[in-house]
């Protein structure tokens, strides 16, 4: 267990860690070298060039000293912007998201210092663990700060009771206001927008197939029918899939051709070669250019066919579409109306924007989905159950004890007090930190397979995976495993009357194991962000050996996302920390209102200079957010009550504490009837205002011009796919031209309704 001196050591090494990369960002910045891998924003929005000196060393250094001088100027300016100026820069998206810290530390901040200045003294003078009776269990100074301090049957626990209400009360009106703010942000977002082709689109699926149409046919005479006066013209999907891979591997061979040959006009006197086996280890030797030019001959042959198939072939046509309307309005209704008396076919639901689109999972047939989610489900329990084991495995050795064990023979260098200082303090977080790295990935895959069609919602997919997992394993995991396995001997000697009140008093030491995982992951993690060492070394990699012109440098950059999947789930972490710990061990708190005032200051600047968002939502993930919060309330409150019923507290403050969570369940439900419409349903009155205005200022705008080719396929764009016309001649023409044989004896060739499928 970490002592004080153990946190000191470890503190001392983050923070000299993130200075030191602090330091390193704000020097490398400011050379015109690097100028595209910490400002790329501005290059893509064609505010910024590269910088020009008339000396030659000029365009790789900076040679302006006074500039070195005021190498900490970008703190300040990345709170200068606004938040409206930030959201039209750089999308709602990312402006909530940002909003996301600021709402940590409104929770958190003042939280921290009524805890501090209340029960720290109340925990501290409780002298509890310096009692004989207690000197075989494990405990540190930080703990003689927590609730473990605190005599059995204590009237001090009240203090607990009347501070846990108020954490509670506090964080209500909290996440009140900060629900209906961005509530409101998403609202004037929505009404004030350019127009896009999402206002007017909506996704249909589980197109039932029809005998006498094709699936496109089918389309447009289901919404002729049923949306005579507002449909305006569809999309199929294609299933391009294999289309897509071939693209994507000429393309690859294509930067291979480009390297190669920028390679030999370096040097002609050796022309470059290659082995063809696996990954270039073995095989015939080959020259590398003529190799690369004869696969990429054979890819662009393979993709001109397959194209040819995937547009003529009827079974390459997936049953759902993009149908666009005349209006918002007609949009509107039918996204957010059930189509058909079968609940099942012809779901409607509003589409992505194009850039948020994940194509791949729109192949998917409709009826796979729910076995798809149900494996994912079962694989997401046995994944999180089963990563205990190596998680635990290597928290066992990551301290001094375990690491003996397995290495006694580095125990004379272990024992020295500056080596255990650094293994108690610094290596328990850093070994939980590297054993996460790979996990985002893999639950992105999982969300991938469940064939969620926007990335939108395969981002927040993902983030519940990772919250959950977090929640179980990382927390829960930690807390309970973690102080059971460190206290076992106290637990099986204790008796049984004792049992109760020793879980009580070593649960709350599992903060200093917290601490140490806060810093390296918070404060070295978060200033390692900033840097972007590796974004730095592959565009010096590609400026080198791939560019050749200013559109090859630009295609060179890479900007960055924020990825909501991997970096939400640890900010609810966090905030679930403090709120546990609120009460029990109120001296975590200022290293987490640390994490979230540096990491507003970091990504407030990353939004405004780096990032370019792959899609824009409207901050559709807030309601999750929301969520996420009031879980780790609610877990908080029962840990609570849990803690003061085990630590022997007056029999009357436990039931006191059981109305919280009921509180908190009733608190959800408001805020979820009150708000969270705003982020599922677009107002009709909202949609309608803006057909007006758009119709009053834009009256001969052709609209289908502008969305016939919002929602093609990427691999298609440029060329010539089947298009469906609008009916212009038939808007006020009641019959709708049909293929279908009629049921009925006579035989029509027009239909008013159809029978069999419209309905």
């Amino acid at each position: 267990m970490a002592t004080l001196q153990d946190i000191c050591v470890a503190a001392a090494i983050n923070i000299l860690s993130a200075f030191a990369f602090l330091v390193a960002f704000a020097i490398l910045r400011l050379q015109p070298v690097n100028d595209r891998v910490y400002f790329p924003k501005w290059y893509l929005k064609g505010l910024r060039s590269s910088p020009k000196s008339s000396v030659a060393l000029g365009r790789f250094v900076n040679l302006d000293f006074k500039m070195y001088m005021r190498f900490l100027n970008w703190m300040p300016a990345a709170l200068k912007m606004p938040e409206p100026e930030l959201v039209e820069h750089a999308g709602l998206d990312s402006a909530v998201y940002i909003r996301i810290y600021l709402l940590g530390l409104k929770i958190l901040f003042p939280i921290t210092i009524l805890t501090l200045v209340v029960l720290v003294p109340v925990n501290w003078t409780g002298k509890t663990l310096e009692l004989a009776k207690f000197k075989n269990l494990t405990f540190s100074n930080i703990d003689k700060l927590s609730i473990s301090n605190i005599p059995t049957g204590s009237k001090r626990f009240w203090a607990h009771l009347v501070m846990s209400y108020v954490c509670s009360f506090w964080t209500f009106y909290v996440l009140y206001k900060e629900y209906k703010k961005v509530a409101t942000m998403r609202l004037e977002f929505l009404a004030s927008e350019c127009r896009r082709p999402d206002q007017f689109t909506v996704l249909v699926r589980n197109v039932p197939p029809d005998p006498d149409e094709s699936v496109s046919e089918h389309i447009e005479h289901f919404f002729c029918v049923n949306h005579p006066d507002h449909y305006l013209t569809h999309q199929v999907v294609h299933n391009a899939v294999k289309l897509a891979k071939l693209v994507e591997k000429k393309n690859s061979f294509q930067n291979w051709l480009v390297y190669y040959q920028n390679k030999y006009e370096r040097n002609p006197v050796n022309k470059p070669t290659i082995k063809t086996g696996f990954w270039g280890l073995w095989g015939s030797r080959v020259d590398a250019i003529d190799h690369y030019t004869d696969e990429i001959a054979k890819l662009s042959e393979e993709e001109d066919a397959e194209r040819e198939r995937v547009i003529i072939d009827p079974k390459a046509i997936v049953p759902a579409a993009f149908v666009s309307f005349k209006t918002r309005w007609g949009a509107a209704v039918c996204a957010q109306t059930q189509q058909s008396k079968d609940p099942t076919i012809w779901l409607t639901d509003w589409a992505p924007e194009p850039r948020d689109v994940f194509w791949d999972n729109l192949a998917i047939p409709y009826f796979e989905l729910t076995i798809r989610r149900l494996l994912m489900a079962v694989g997401l329990f046995f994944l999180i159950f089963f990563f205990m084991i190596p998680i635990a495995f290597v928290q066992s050795l990551a301290n001094i004890e375990g690491i003996e064990k397995v290495l006694p023979f580095l125990k004379p260098l272990i024992e020295k007090k500056v080596v255990t200082s650094v293994i108690q303090g610094f290596l328990p977080g850093i070994a939980l930190k590297i054993f996460l790295i790979v996990l985002p990935k893999v639950l992105m895959t999982m969300s991938q397979i469940e064939g969620f069609t926007s990335l939108s919602s395969l981002e927040r997919r993902s983030a519940q995976k990772y919250h959950l997992f977090i929640l179980v394993n990382v927390f829960l995991g930690s807390v309970v495993t973690g102080t059971a396995l460190q206290q076992l001997h106290q637990f099986i000697d204790a008796p049984a009357g004792e049992f109760a009140k020793t879980i009580g008093m070593s649960v709350p030491m599992k903060a200093t194991f917290f601490i140490t995982y806060i810093m390296v992951d918070g404060w070295a993690g978060i200033a390692a962000e900033i840097l972007r060492m590796v974004p730095l070394v592959i565009f010096h990699l590609k400026n080198t050996f791939l560019v050749k012109t200013e559109q090859d440098r630009e295609q060179a950059m890479d900007p960055g996302f924020l990825s909501f999947a991997t970096s939400e789930p640890r900010i609810q972490l966090y905030i679930l920390l403090g709120l546990v710990y609120s009460v029990i061990t109120p001296v975590l708190l200022p290293f987490i209102v640390a994490f979230f005032a540096f990491s507003f200051l970091i990504f407030r600047h990353q939004i405004i200079n780096v990032y370019d968002q792959k899609y824009e939502s409207g901050a559709s993930f807030w309601p999750d957010v929301h969520r996420r919060i009031i879980i780790g309330l609610i877990i908080a409150q029962i840990i609570h009550m849990g803690l003061l019923g085990a630590s022997g507290a007056d029999k009357s403050t436990t039931p006191c504490l059981i109305a919280q969570p009921i509180l908190t369940l009733w608190f959800h439900i408001f805020c979820k009837g009150r708000f969270e419409s705003a982020f599922v349903r677009f107002p009709l009155q909202e949609a309608m205002v803006k057909d007006t205005l758009e119709r009053a200022t834009e009256p001969n705008l052709n609209l289908k011009t502008y969305l016939q080719d919002a929602y093609i396929h990427p691999v298609f764009k440029g060329s010539k796919l089947d298009i469906p016309v609008v009916i212009d001649e038939e808007e006020n023409n009641p019959l709708v031209p049909t293929k279908r044989t009629s049921r009925q004896s006579s035989i029509h060739s027009f239909d008013v309704h159809d029978k069999s499928h419209s309905s």
